[in-house]
């Protein structure tokens, strides 16, 4: 009997210890499903801005003017007057080949001018007697005191002295023109620099043979950085926005944080048949004189300007189209919740992304942390105002 009893004592709490577990799995059944945490994002309003319209690109620097200073006679030389990074001036003297074997040739020039004057001289002298001795043998002819033939004499006389007066002047000329080749020839000893500018290379010391027959060897090599090229391609899909005077404004990792400005000059008007692209050439004042030829720019052309228009970061975007007018998603914030909305954009560049459609100024989206958050969300929203930077 009281092993009956306490059978049913087990029997009996084992029911309570049941319908504890029954009631406590009630009593939660009905909010069963985890609750999502609340997530911390940063959000900034929507604003509208000006938005500059251009065609990224990018390119190399170059001189615009550069010049490979080359001697035109050979010789040696004698004297070298600068070294390299030398600022020079147009004009400044870089080197001098002996000269010694072309002085005699120009003083043989200049006596033979000499000569060819003198003879030009003599030649007038006689001119002004036959002219006088003619006109003396036309008056005894008028007076019966000459003959016909002393007349013919004297004109001829004066015709011959014309003719050599002409020959001498034509040899003055041609003594004047061998004076100053040589003086041209004896000239280009001296080595001057054609251009202003940095010498950016220096290729020849004193006793150096030069101006040697079927050589091509460059002395110096002069660099003008005060205005530089920036030669750029861009497909030809887009040439139609292109004209000359447009503002090319680019960015090189040499400066990093400074942007420069060029101005196109020049745009090819041939395709190339290669890539199908057109070849733009602009012109930048490096003032100061900081950047150098052979740097790598990235830059963009600005092609127009349109006022009011609504942009935001492209990070922000979610599952975005490229293409103008393709459709996107963005994280927008309603008081503390978060909602998916569908947005078209417009154009696209660089970070930024114009928004055609979907969103309004004034409108608070998320910037930081929307990856963790899904349609819905509670939000503990860290708000910065400004919008894009």
């Amino acid at each position: 009997m009281k092993k009956r009893n306490n059978n049913l004592n087990t029997f009996f709490q084992g029911g309570i210890l049941i319908a504890l577990l029954l009631v406590a799995c009630s009593s939660g059944g009905e909010n069963s499903a985890p609750q999502r945490p609340v997530v911390a994002v940063e959000a900034t309003q929507a604003m509208a801005r000006t938005w500059t319209e251009g065609i990224n690109v990018t390119g190399s620097l170059t001189p615009k003017y550069e010049v490979a200073v080359k001697s035109e006679i050979m010789g040696l030389v004698q004297a070298v007057y600068v070294n390299e990074w030398q600022k020079v001036r147009k004009g400044t003297p870089l080197a001098r080949i002996d000269d010694r074997e072309l002085e005699p040739l120009l003083k043989r020039a200049e006596a033979a001018y000499e000569a060819a004057k003198a003879s030009e001289l003599q030649a007038q002298v006689s001119d002004n007697r036959a002219r006088r001795e003619m006109e003396r043998i036309i008056r005894l002819k008028e007076a019966g005191l000459a003959t016909r033939q002393q007349l013919d004499d004297s004109k001829t006389e004066a015709e011959a002295s014309v003719a050599r007066i002409e020959a001498a002047r034509a040899q003055v000329r041609v003594a004047k023109e061998d004076l100053k080749q040589a003086k041209v020839r004896i000239s280009k000893c001296l080595i001057l620099s054609p251009i202003e500018g940095i010498v950016s290379l220096r290729k020849v010391s004193p006793g150096d043979l030069v101006g040697e027959t079927g050589t091509d060897k460059t002395l110096f090599q002069i660099v003008d950085n005060r205005i530089l090229n920036l030669t750029v391609s861009i497909p030809s899909s887009e040439m139609a926005a292109l004209q000359i005077g447009q503002i090319l404004n680019f960015t090189t990792d040499a400066y990093t944080g400074q942007t420069f400005t060029g101005k196109i000059k020049f745009i090819n008007p041939s395709v190339s048949e290669t890539d199908r692209s057109v070849k733009v050439i602009a012109e930048v004042k490096n003032e100061p004189q900081i950047l150098k030829g052979g740097l790598f720019v990235k830059g963009r052309i600005v092609t127009g300007v349109r006022e009011a228009v609504l942009q935001v970061p492209r990070s922000v975007l979610i599952g975005r189209k490229e293409a103008p007018g393709g459709k996107s998603e963005i994280l927008v914030v309603e008081g503390k919740t978060a909602r998916l909305r569908t947005v078209t954009t417009g154009t696209i560049s660089g970070d930024v992304a114009e928004i055609r459609d979907g969103l309004k100024e004034g409108e608070w989206y998320i910037v930081r942390g929307g990856f963790n958050v899904k349609d819905g969300d509670t939000l503990d929203v860290t708000r910065k105002g400004g919008g894009l930077k």
